[in-house]
């Protein structure tokens, strides 16, 4: 399947403060340990002896690095993309009046699903019945003939009603109970239930219904956003917020159309720089190494626990998303070069607060390396000069 939409390298890197900034996960990388490639340390902090590294043919991957693969300027470091890419003429591209539009409700919808959404809380109800829909704690002791059975009893369970994840009829029984109750649930396990000494067989839950666990999305006031959005993101209004994710979404949909035209119209080489082949076969392999480490397993036997036959038919999966992450780079880069720019320094330093949601990039740096981050906002500015030039 063609990749024309322009991904964000690293998963996470390049949704800028909107992941580390508005996700409430913080503004600091500390809170990134989970995404792709993103940890700092290798097997060197993970217990595993230099003896069993040595025997390890993939220990080398403890000192992997993202800044590894990039050059000063944020370019594929020894890499002349012109030389795998052949760029069409660039005043071609066009955007629609439908990418360079924003509305009300697009802003809107983005804030509740992507910003609000990540600081919900739980109110537990217990003044209503509980009904089709809500989700439900619940304490419950299955029994046959009046004896308990293995796998029937749970404290603290939450169920929402309606789901169909338990046996039929079980949701449909707690419904008009009030919390506090306790009360029988009566069924019958299917005659093809897959615990052959349960199937077919009557039983009672004696179930007590907790509480209902509502949700609560926070109001949106220039209080809320000052208090959760200004320390990470200097937002410090309603206003100042609108403002900002009506920005990005714009970038992301003038980025994304022009970038399937530009995508559709390029021609890449057969063949791309060993370099990089080398380097994103690493950057794919250095989240399951470091999750091996942690196991005690090797990286052959982590990735066969995960479902893969080993590395190779793991790389081999991987291998379409990796092409398709250094044909971009690619072409981003010879983008780059016909025009001249470039992601030195003192570039980085000057776009860091616009593209990272903070001035202080040290923990950035820490995690990803200097030359990578350099390689994202080095895409951006090349996006952004290509959106001025299309709107010119």
């Amino acid at each position: 399947m063609k990749k024309n939409h322009l991904a964000r390298t690293g998963a996470g890197v390049l949704a800028l403060s909107l992941v580390l900034g508005l996700s409430g996960c913080g503004s600091t990388a500390d809170s990134s340990d989970a995404q792709s490639g993103e940890a700092s340390s290798g097997a060197a902090s993970s217990g595993v002896s230099t003896e069993e590294q040595a025997q390890d043919a993939y220990a080398y991957l403890a000192d992997f690095q993202l800044s590894d693969g990039f050059d000063e300027n944020g370019y594929l470091k020894g890499v002349k993309a012109a030389d795998y890419v052949t760029i069409p003429d660039l005043d071609t591209l066009t955007l629609s009046e439908e990418a360079n539009t924003v509305t009300e409700e697009d802003v809107s919808e983005y804030i509740t699903d992507n910003v609000l959404s990540n600081y919900v809380t739980t109110n537990e109800v217990t003044d209503r019945a509980a009904q089709n829909g809500d989700t439900v704690n619940i304490d419950y002791v299955g029994t046959i003939d009046g004896v308990a059975f293995d796998g029937g009893s749970a404290t603290g369970y939450n169920l929402t009603l309606g789901s169909n994840t338990f046996i039929d009829d079980f949701e449909a029984q707690i419904e008009g109970h009030m919390p506090g109750e306790t009360f029988d649930v009566n069924v019958t396990f299917p005659e093809n239930y897959q615990s052959t000494d349960l199937a077919g067989k009557d039983a009672v839950f004696a179930t007590t219904l907790n509480y209902i666990s509502e949700d609560v999305t926070p109001e949106l006031t220039d209080d809320w956003v000052k208090d959760n959005l200004n320390q990470s993101m200097g937002l410090d209004s309603v206003d100042a917020l609108n403002a900002y994710v009506s920005d990005t979404i714009l970038f992301d949909q003038q980025a994304n159309e022009l970038y399937g035209q530009l995508y559709d119209a390029v021609e890449v080489k057969e063949g791309l720089p060993e370099e990089a082949e080398a380097f994103f076969t690493d950057y794919y392999l250095y989240q399951p190494y470091l999750y091996s480490q942690q196991y005690g397993v090797s990286l052959e036997d982590f990735l066969s626990m995960t479902g893969y036959a080993g590395v190779e038919e793991y790389l081999e999966a991987a291998e379409s998303q990796k092409q398709s992450m250094i044909k971009q780079i690619l072409i981003m880069q010879a983008v780059a070069e016909q025009k001249g720019t470039v992601c030195d320094t003192d570039t980085l330093n000057a776009e860091f607060e616009r593209y990272f949601g903070t001035t202080d990039s040290s923990s950035y740096v820490e995690v990803y390396g200097e030359n990578y981050l350099k390689m994202n906002v080095l895409h951006d500015l090349v996006m952004q000069g290509l959106i001025e030039q299309s709107n010119a």
